[in-house]
């Protein structure tokens, strides 16, 4: 095998104007895409990616001070296959200050690289190092924004319903009323018909009352889940709402790794789980998928579908990949989408690579 000793770790600091998309108008996102780059470089040469996309997170800087004074130091000299062991040093290492926020979020940067290099070097794709269960996987059509009001969203999911998808996301809370939100989803209803399911985002908008209310109104429409309806922090809440209402309630995306979501693992009232790349890396991710599934429950991760279509072809609870267009202009290359399933590539590695041109003309100054 080539020597994995890790020589280098190079940050990047990008900051891109949105793509020119119509069906990207209404997000709330910040102005510009905002995004960490981090290169390992071997001994032998071999790179590996990672990178986080900090949505309206204003972290760049800091998350790239984090990584320079607090975790290279710790991962150049070591051999890049020691994934595990370099993150249980870089959790500990900032166990005072981290577990979970900028330290995670720069650690996981650094994981995804990490698996990118032994990717490579055992010339296997993601999905097919950690065991391969299946090519495809359903992808569900997000993105039908608050921000474009209801004939936005539906025109939003039309396009999507048009593409294949059987499945679409909409948001609810936060812009208008509780009134304007339950005539969202029975227009919503209306416009895609009987057979395609509908999500439903909260965004953390409401209480666990609000919630139960607007939920058991929502009920009438065939909603497939209702997303993160509470604060990440009030496990009370969620459980509540899970209780309290037939329809699937799910979360994760904000939770920090298997210890932010140890309560519900421990009452496995949520059915799904939702867990995120950029909070953890995707060696938690992968811990959390197991621990998921002995308790019965399955995973949708949040966003990143180039990403995460790797977890959920190697895991036998993996149901959905969300798809929200965020990133796709930027890569060389990317999973196909298509009659609403996403296929895992056999690219060795997660088979990512950033244009040339987005990485020379879009540094961050």
């Amino acid at each position: 095998m080539a020597d994995l000793t890790i020589r280098e770790l190079r940050t990047t600091l990008l900051q891109l104007p949105w793509a020119d998309d119509p069906w990207l108008a209404g997000h709330a996102l910040g102005a510009t895409r905002d995004l960490v780059v981090v290169e390992v470089v071997t001994a032998s040469g071999l790179t590996g990616m990672g990178y986080l996309h900090l949505l309206n997170l204003p972290l760049q800087r800091t998350i790239d001070a984090c990584i320079q004074e607090a975790l290279a130091p710790r991962v150049i000299g070591r051999d890049a296959t020691a994934v595990e062991g370099i993150w249980q040093d870089l959790w500990r290492a900032t166990l005072t200050a981290g577990r979970g926020g900028v330290a995670m979020m720069a650690q996981s940067a650094i994981d995804i690289a990490l698996w990118d290099v032994v990717g490579k070097a055992a010339g296997l794709p993601l999905h097919r190092l950690w065991g391969h269960y299946r090519s495809q996987i359903p992808i569900y059509g997000s993105g039908c924004f608050r921000g474009s009001r209801g004939d936005g969203m539906i025109a939003k999911a039309k396009y999507f319903v048009g593409q294949g998808y059987k499945a679409i996301k909409m948001q609810v809370a936060h812009v208008g009323d509780l009134r304007t939100d339950l005539d969202n989803v029975r227009r919503m209803r209306e416009a895609v018909g009987p057979d395609i399911e509908i999500m439903i985002d909260v965004n953390m908008g409401w209480s666990a009352d609000v919630a139960i209310q607007m939920g058991r109104k929502f009920e009438a429409y065939d909603v497939y889940w209702l997303e993160e309806p509470v604060l990440p922090d009030d496990y009370a809440g969620y459980l509540r709402c899970a209780e309290a209402l037939d329809m699937r309630v799910v979360g994760g995306e904000t939770h920090f790794g298997r210890a932010d979501l140890k309560p519900f693992l421990e009452n496995p009232r949520l059915p799904i789980l939702q867990p995120d790349p950029m909070r953890g890396g995707l060696t938690e991710l992968r811990k959390i998928a197991t621990v998921a599934e002995t308790w019965g429950m399955t995973i949708a991760p949040h966003l990143f579908p180039e990403l995460n279509v790797h977890l959920l072809a190697s895991i036998p609870n993996g149901i959905w990949a969300e798809q929200m267009g965020l990133l796709d202009d930027l890569w060389v290359s990317r999973p196909k989408i298509e009659n609403g399933m996403i296929t895992a590539p056999e690219t060795p590695g997660h088979g990512l690579a950033f244009k040339p041109e987005v990485l020379k003309d879009f540094v961050l100054k």
